[in-house]
């Protein structure tokens, strides 16, 4: 694989080193074609899934198991506190970081996860929106502690109604930083969004392998993982992070364990959880699958993640592209 190191000379865009990146909806196979990818070209595993980058959330992630992570460096899981906040652009400094140290290894920088925003900001890189004002967000939590989520995506919605059919009322973070800088730039986060104007990655060459199961095959799958999320102890783990974090730990906001958090409080019985998170997942993996096919040269396997089928052709991708 070509390497940029000391006393390297500038590479040209056909000798930069690959970048290969993993995406498609929930429950696709992801993991399992990263890895696939990583033991056949020495590669390592970088997370691009808000929600694995947090230590103590395990069953409602579906985080590679500890034993697929043994082989294989994987970098950005575990990574955060509970009760802290990565933005996009935070992620993406991170992440852009560690694609440096894993080319100046020798080794094949693999991409893999879902956050569609995470990974535009790695990239492609973010507009440069007004700084945050820890204040302004603040007030926005507590009139979130006393009027709900749907109360600040109410607000939004006036600002910018695009914006808010593009964000959940739940996922209150990115609630919060589009009301920020709807009122701090005096614009639409739409527009800002629309002209761009970030800093894209540079020195890579970038290999998007997209998964693009059957429709109901995928929604099959992911009615069977949410059951096992619940069944494998989704609402117990749910317990213990209320009971150790309370409403800090914006994760139990994501899908699944928000259900939990609902069965908990006794809103919905269980079987109602686990309907609902099925529902949820079904309706978040729509919305990534329109998300994704937004990304620029993205090629696509019709199939999922852990066929033998599949896996061969996208091993067929990057040796054509190395």
């Amino acid at each position: 694989m070509p390497f940029i190191g000391a006393g390297a000379e500038v590479a040209t865009p056909e000798t930069e080193p690959l970048l290969v990146v993993v995406l498609g909806p929930t429950a696709s196979g992801k993991t399992a074609l990263a890895l696939a990818l990583a033991e056949k070209f020495d590669g390592e595993i970088m997370n691009c899934d808000s929600v694995a980058m947090y230590r103590e959330f395990e069953i409602g992630t579906a985080k590679p198991t500890r034993s697929e992570r043994s082989g294989i460096p994987h970098h950005l899981f575990d990574c955060v506190s509970p009760a802290a906040h990565v933005t996009a652009g935070e992620y993406a400094r991170q992440a852009r970081q560690v694609v440096e140290e894993v080319n100046n290894r020798r080794k094949l920088p693999i991409v893999v996860g879902g956050t569609g925003l995470y990974l535009r900001a790695l990239l492609e890189g973010l507009f440069p929106g007004p700084q945050r004002s820890e204040e302004l967000r603040e007030r926005l939590r507590e009139r979130r502690d006393l009027c709900g989520s749907r109360y600040l995506h109410r607000i939004l919605r006036r600002l910018d109604s695009a914006a808010a059919q593009k964000i959940h009322s739940n996922d209150v973070p990115k609630v919060i930083r589009a009301i920020e800088v709807c009122l701090a730039a005096r614009r639409k986060i739409t527009h800002m969004w629309r002209e761009g104007g970030g800093d894209p990655l540079t020195g890579f060459r970038i290999l998007r392998l997209g998964l693009n199961p059957e429709r109901q095959a995928l929604y099959e799958r992911i009615n069977q993982r949410a059951r096992k999320m619940f069944e494998g102890g989704l609402i117990e783990e749910t317990r213990l992070l209320l009971d150790k974090y309370g409403s800090a730990a914006w994760p139990l906001s994501s899908l699944g364990y928000r259900q939990a958090v609902q069965a908990l409080r006794g809103e919905i019985t269980r079987e109602q959880a686990i309907a609902a998170a099925q529902q949820a997942h079904r309706n978040y993996a729509k919305r990534q699958m329109t998300w994704f096919r937004r990304e620029p040269d993205v090629y696509w396997l019709e199939g999922f993640g852990d066929s033998a089928a599949i896996q061969g052709e996208a091993v067929g991708r990057v040796h054509a592209a190395r």
